[in-house]
Parts: structure tokens; sequence; C-alpha cells
């Protein structure tokens, strides 16, 4: 495990590969253990030179090859490719301490987390939004939409700036806001039946919110994160990710539900509207519904900024 400041949970990165994507750029999947359970949480990383500290920290008794297939390489793997430490086709060298195996952050080949501003996403992992099509919450295309703007230089349709490439996503596995799924489907129940999202976990005896982003925030220390431009409506997740001198969120990327802005795109639903205006009403978020909304399915009317 990697020290990290005192209080949060220590966390080690166990293996990282390269993914190419069907939108564009690669990325780095970084699978993390920790200290607190024993879920796989993970960082998809935008960017070769964002490097986890525990992955690379050199051990003991271990071979070049034993490096390369942990993920713990410079540059880009190929058949052949004998050294992971020095990647001669792209002329990028890692250094290390002699004493302690530890990275030496050069930023000619470890991307500045203190010089750069880097666009960053707490996510937490949402089955039914992510992979089973649900409307009922916008967390699949908040998922989508964090790629693409860290992607990007910018977005067109709004003049967010984007990551350039350069980015994470902390992806955390709790769902339903930390109760699991099978707790989040018989809250759904509860929905059909009135209830809102919030009342229908504290009908279950769980917390509004259960989440804990220090593992995310632990992570990004890891992986040598410190100046954050948080994608999130969630002022509980912006103050939940500060950890002044390692952590500082210098920007809040809000991030508005597609559909708002555009009648042919995003999630048209009734259930994603009450969603929604729970989130504003009950939860705090940072989202003003504007005065018309581009809906096909519902009439709606003009809210009190949240």
């Amino acid at each position: 495990m990697t020290r990290s400041s005192e209080g949060l949970p220590k966390v080690r990165c166990v293996a990282r590969a390269r993914i190419p994507t069907t939108q564009g750029p690669d990325i780095f999947l970084h699978l993390y253990a920790n200290n607190i359970d024993d879920k796989e949480h993970l960082a998809i990383v935008f960017g070769e030179d964002i490097r986890s500290r525990s992955l690379f920290q050199r051990r003991a008794g271990e071979t070049q090859r034993d490096r390369m297939i942990r993920g713990a390489y410079v540059g880009k793997l190929y058949p052949g490719r004998e050294v992971a430490d020095e990647d001669d086709r792209l002329g990028l060298k890692l250094e290390f301490d002699r004493e302690t195996g530890e990275l030496i952050a050069d930023s000619r080949s470890t991307w500045d987390g203190y010089d750069h501003d880097t666009l960053v996403r707490i996510h937490s992992e949402c089955y039914t939004g992510e992979t089973a099509w649900s409307a009922r919450c916008d967390c699949g295309e908040q998922f989508d939409r964090a790629g693409r703007l860290i992607a990007c230089e910018h977005e067109a349709s709004t003049g967010i700036v984007g990551g350039s490439g350069h980015g994470v996503i902390v992806y955390l596995r709790q769902e339903g806001r930390g109760i699991g799924l099978g707790e989040k489907l018989k809250a759904y129940n509860l929905q059909d039946l009135g209830a809102d999202t919030v009342q229908a976990n504290l009908l279950l005896e769980h917390p509004v919110d259960g989440r804990d982003f220090s593992l995310g925030k632990a992570i990004l220390i890891d992986l040598g994160i410190h100046n954050v431009r948080l994608l999130t409506n969630n002022p509980d997740k912006i103050a939940q990710i500060e950890q002044p001198p390692l952590i500082n969120c210098v920007e809040r990327v809000a991030m508005i539900p597609i559909h708002w802005s555009s009648e042919d795109a995003g999630i048209h639903s009734v259930e994603i509207e009450g969603y929604l205006t729970t989130k504003i009403e009950r939860m705090g978020h940072l989202l003003q519904k504007p005065l018309k909304l581009h809906s096909k399915t519902t009439t709606t009317t003009t809210l009190n900024p949240a």
C-alpha cells in the first residue's frame, strides 16, 4: 500500500493496461486494492504519462518483464520489448530513487499534477444507468460525457474547456449511493409506489447518500493529481475531495443534463425529471432547471434556483 495522508485509506494499484476505445483516444485502466474493503475500484486514466506511484515503484526481486506484465512501463508495449523502464523507440526513460525504488516524477515523462489543472470525475458505479439503459438516472450519461470532455480540447455546445487527452475518471464500486444493487432495486419499486429517491432510501432504513469519496481521493494522490477540475453538480463531493495541500479543487465543471439544452439528445423520461428535481430540491445539487425544458414526454414547471 502507498503512503497517503493521515486518515485516508491506503491504496495500491495492482495492474494497468492500455485500452483502445471506440471514442478515439486510448485509455489506461488501473485496478486498485485498498485496506478498507475487498472491492476492485478503478481509475480510468487518459494520458500515458499519468502514473500510479504504487504501481511504478520498483519491487525487490522483480524482472523488467514482471513490470511490463503488471503495466509498470513507459511508452508503448510492442512484440519483443524487453525493458519496462525505457522506451527507446519514443526516447522515454524513467528514473527511480535507489534506496526506496520510488518513481522520480520527471516532467519529461510524467504528468505534473501540480503544474497542470487536471480534469477529474469521481464516479460511483451504476449498473442500471451504465449497462441496463436506465432512464431513471443520468449516471450513464455523465460517465460517457466525462470521457468525451477529458478527451477533447473544448465542448463546442457549451464552451467547457476539456482535458485535451489528460484526465481521470475514478470509478468507485458503491452502487446505489452506497446501498448496493439489491437495495437499489427495492428503492426503485418504492419510487414506482410514489416515493422519491430520497424517501425510498430512508424507507429502506439507509442514509440518503452513504457514499465515501475518501478512496477516490487516495487514488488521485497515488496518481500524482493535485489540482483538480472536478466534473460534478454535487456540493458534498466537492467538500469531500479537498485535501490541502495534497489535493485542491480549483474548479467545479458543471454536468448539465444534455436534454435540458437539446430536444433530440439526452434522456427523456418522466422518471429522469423527478430524479433531477429531487437532486435539486432535497439534495442541494448545483443545478437550475431551465425555464423551458425540451422534453417530448413531460410538462414541466419553473423551479427556483438550487
